[in-house]
């Protein structure tokens, strides 16, 4: 299986990829500085590494790096800098996925590929009923006006919501929602539930990042796992932080 991962270099990015390697994919990577990969991925015949903007690729370029591609990941997201939160590209993650998306329409697959997206339990899947208390109501709308990446996760869950939807002919998709991330070394028990079972804003859980590259490899290996979650956007917690 080939896999494309977009936002690899980010912290989760390289849990996933790493993950992806270790069940013996072909990983596919699109990333800006590519002197920041780790150096074994540079010497891995089954990785093979994209030095790319991933807004700046022309449509053509776009759907040629998909076309050999069963699965795409994105784990981009905006850097924790006043320029990451306030500059250009502000729509980072919903373009790229807009526009990888359109990519595999373009290449009319004959089975459909599954893309996944990682978003924030910050986020609600309004397919379903996620109620929320008042407060964090106010908390999220002050989200929305000040921190542009907030808006940006929401509206690129709602396009695979709403755009892509439930029965596309081309595109079978998945948002992942952890809640705060952390850094571990080795991949832990979680837990993974439909909708949040604690206030991503007033109680908040945990969720390592190896651990979320681990449920997103398994997603795409798993056939009965991605039957399950597919057009949905299941929350991860590590197990040890749901007490």
């Amino acid at each position: 299986m080939t896999i494309l991962v977009v936002g690899a270099s980010g912290a989760t990015g390289i849990q996933l990829v790493e993950q992806l390697l270790i069940q013996r994919h072909k990983v596919k990577v699109v990333v800006r500085s590519p002197e920041k990969l780790p150096e074994s991925w540079k010497r891995n015949n089954d990785l093979q590494i994209i030095s790319a903007s991933i807004l700046e690729m022309s449509d053509i370029e776009m759907s040629q790096h998909v076309i050999d591609c069963h699965s795409i990941v994105s784990c981009l997201g905006h850097s924790m800098t006043w320029k990451g939160i306030y500059g250009q590209p502000r729509k980072l993650v919903t373009d790229a996925t807009r526009r990888l998306c359109e990519a595999i329409k373009i290449n009319n697959p004959e089975r459909p590929i599954k893309y996944v997206l990682m978003n924030t339990t910050g986020n609600r899947n309004r397919d379903l009923n996620e109620p929320i208390s008042f407060g964090q109501k106010c908390v999220i709308g002050l989200l929305r006006l000040l921190l542009p990446p907030h808006v940006d996760n929401e509206n690129a869950a709602d396009y695979l919501r709403t755009q892509i939807g439930q029965n596309n002919d081309f595109i079978e998709w998945t948002a992942v929602r952890p809640d705060t991330l952390t850094n571990e070394e080795i991949v832990t028990d979680y837990e993974i539930y439909a909708s949040p079972t604690r206030s991503a804003i007033f109680n908040a859980g945990k969720t390592s990042r190896i651990n979320v590259g681990h449920f997103m490899a398994n997603l795409l290996s798993d056939e009965n796992l991605w039957i399950t979650w597919k057009g949905q956007m299941p929350v991860i917690y590590n197990k040890s932080s749901l007490s």
